[in-house]
């Protein structure tokens, strides 16, 4: 590791305390300060810029002034391509700088982040980057005496707003396909979060994004997310985060008839069927609660067994997630880390209490862990829940797992079909027949089969119910950005032949 590398994993002193706007770093208008911590810490490590809703104007200004003009909407799709690629190529040589810095913002195992966060980061630039060429409409066959087409038209200025857990996947799953189409952006992404996306404006103007095109303001409080969905001059938003703060976005964006692609919480049920690989089928559970302290809306908090083989499970759950690596982010070893803010420990840890107070047992963990003064919460399995506890309704978002038993096919998926939510779920069977039966039945918009997590850039992921709606990844999400416009352009008929004598 490089010196600088170093400097970034433990002091985000390193970062820029600026507004990107315009395609310059500026400072921002009031001078405001936004403090970073560092989970697996609990400490003050450094701070970036805290924009106002002054300094939100401005963005809005630069990225509407830059699609005005052509300079990124009227290129080609191919000129697109190509700063796409550059941007997806920059991501990779960076990639210990992204990695370190996505570690030290969210507590993420290092180990994640260069293995997962910033490859998967990468691809969805390569994969837009690909497409880019192709947004095509097309011609439509009518009996109409004209020639009819569609065009696949960019909406404008984008409002992408970012959630904590994933900062840098969740910012380029907006961010590559709303350029790969031509619009332009202006991104927040979370207050807790923010280092990743700093570095990102580094790379989209290395790689040669035109100014203004992409702009980036950093900063707390639920002000700025609020102007940036009232400001009339942003076409869209992007919005990944709660439920409840995206019913909030979707409300006010709605009243200025302002399209709104969401992607909200999630409380996802895991399905073990007895005849399941029980070797496999342990590793994926664990997988699917502990991958990023449970910090994922396509977590799988909820495990629904059948019941001759419940015991067997909770018994075997209980001993082998002990034995999961727990500790400092910085550790290439460790698999858990801290939880994002101390906040959200508290929450995970009342959570826990409630559902003890409802009956619930702890088959292992439901404690915090005293490490480094960090928000480390232990693993925690609860059995013996009712249906209508908040840990099994409510998203917990953190690594807790509840199981339940259940008799028939019907009734797992009425059990999994229970809650509000509904953007991922899972199948673990070894009948094939099965599996498509259920994946048919499941209320949810990504079901997983004899795994978890199998995410790509090419396959779209999003939610139904309280989990939102609209696509992100694949070329769906394509949709999302564009606007469908078509073109009827009347053909002259025929002239009348002249008519002579006979000759």
């Amino acid at each position: 590791m490089s010196s600088t590398d170093a400097e970034i994993a433990t002091d985000a002193r390193a970062f820029r305390t600026e507004l990107f706007i315009g395609g310059r770093w500026v400072a921002p208008a009031e001078g405001g300060r936004l403090e970073v911590i560092d989970p697996s810490t609990g400490r003050r490590v450094g701070e970036v810029a805290a924009a106002s809703i002054s300094d939100v104007d401005a963005a809005i200004a630069a990225a509407r002034a830059a699609f005005d003009d052509g300079r990124w909407s009227g290129l080609s799709g191919r000129q697109r391509s190509r700063v796409l690629l550059r941007v997806a190529s920059l991501m990779r040589e960076r990639l210990e700088d992204l990695a370190q810095a996505e570690s030290l913002d969210v507590g993420k195992p290092i180990l994640f982040t260069r293995m997962i966060d910033v490859p998967n980061s990468a691809d969805l630039f390569e994969y837009y980057g690909t497409l880019a060429p192709h947004i095509d409409g097309s011609v439509r066959d009518t009996p109409l005496p004209a020639f009819a087409y569609t065009r696949r038209e960019p909406r404008g200025v984008v409002g992408a707003i970012s959630p904590f857990n994933f900062p840098l996947i969740l910012s380029s799953s907006k961010i590559a396909p709303a350029l790969a189409v031509g619009n332009t952006i202006v991104h927040k992404p979370s207050p807790l979060t923010p280092l990743s996306a700093i570095l990102m404006s580094e790379i989209l103007a290395d790689a040669g994004v035109p100014d203004g095109v992409y702009n980036l303001i950093t900063g707390g409080g639920s002000d700025l997310g609020e102007a940036l969905v009232r400001h009339p001059g942003v076409d869209m938003i992007a919005f990944t985060g709660s439920t409840k703060v995206g019913r909030e976005v979707a409300s006010v964006a709605g009243r200025l008839l302002k399209p709104v692609a969401a992607e909200l919480g999630g409380n996802a049920a895991n399905i073990v069927f007895a005849d399941a690989d029980l070797d496999k089928v342990i590793g994926t559970v664990i997988n699917s609660f502990v991958f990023n302290t449970g910090q994922f809306c396509m977590a799988a908090p909820r495990l629904l067994v059948e019941r001759p083989i419940y015991e067997t499970v909770v018994g075997i759950l209980a001993d082998a997630v002990t034995h999961v690596p727990l500790g400092r982010p910085s550790d290439d070893a460790t698999v858990i880390g801290p939880l994002v803010s101390a906040a959200q420990l508290e929450r995970v840890e009342a959570m826990v209490g409630d559902a003890v107070a409802a009956g619930g047992t702890v088959a292992t963990g439901g404690e915090r862990i005293d490490l480094d003064g960090g928000f480390y919460y232990a693993p925690t399995v609860i059995a013996g829940l009712g249906n209508d506890a908040d840990a099994i309704q409510e998203e917990v978002f953190g690594p807790v797992l509840t199981v339940q038993p259940f008799d028939t096919e019907s009734e797992a998926i009425a059990l999994a079909n229970s809650t509000d939510y509904g953007l991922a779920a899972g199948i673990q069977t070894t009948d094939i027949s099965r599996a498509h039966r259920v994946a048919n039945a499941l209320h949810a918009g990504i079901i997983w089969v004899n795994g978890w997590a199998m995410l790509d850039a090419a396959v779209p992921f999003g939610g139904v119910k309280a989990s939102g709606w609209g696509r992100e990844n694949g070329p769906e999400a394509l949709e999302s950005y564009t606007r469908m416009k078509s073109v009827t352009i009347a053909i002259d008929p025929p002239a009348a032949p002249e008519h002579g004598g006979a000759s």
